[in-house]
C-alpha cells in the first residue's frame, strides 16, 4: 500500500472522530496549519500512529506516557504558546481513531493484529 493512501485512512479518520470536537479547530479546519493553527495533530502524525501501535493497553496511562515520551518530546510547537495541544484532551479519541482503523484493516487482511507475534 501506498504510504500517502495508507496514512489517509488514519487523517480520515482522526479529522472526523477527533478534529471535530477540538475547541481550537479554526473557522474552515481542518486542514488547520493553512489556516495558521499549527496542530499538534498536523505536525505529529505518523509519530502519533508509531506511539498508539507500541502500546496495547485498556488503561489510557501507557497511551499517555508513550504519547509525551515519543511525540510531545519531538513537537515543533514544545517550545511554543501552541503546547500543549489539543491532543493533550483529545488523547483517548486519537487511540480509539488509530485503532479503529487498524481493526479496519485487520477485518480485511491489510494489518497483522497488534497482538500477533512479529516475524
Amino acid at each position: 500500500m501506498n504510504a500517502v493512501l495508507e496514512l489517509q485512512e488514519y487523517v480520515d479518520e482522526i479529522r472526523q472522530e477527533v478534529c471535530s470536537r477540538c475547541i481550537e479547530r479554526p473557522p474552515g479546519g481542518p486542514p488547520c496549519a493553512p489556516l495558521g493553527k499549527r496542530c499538534g495533530f498536523e505536525l505529529n502524525l505518523e509519530r502519533l500512529i508509531e506511539a498508539v501501535h507500541g502500546v496495547h493497553s485498556i488503561s489510557l496511562d501507557p497511551y499517555i506516557d508513550v504519547f509525551h515520551d515519543h511525540v510531545c518530546a519531538h513537537c515543533a510547537n514544545r517550545t511554543t504558546a501552541q503546547c500543549p495541544c489539543p491532543l493533550e484532551y483529545l488523547l483517548l479519541l486519537a487511540v480509539e481513531a488509530i485503532e479503529a482503523v487498524d481493526d479496519r484493516r485487520q477485518s480485511r487482511n491489510e494489518l497483522p493484529h497488534p497482538s500477533a507475534p512479529s516475524l
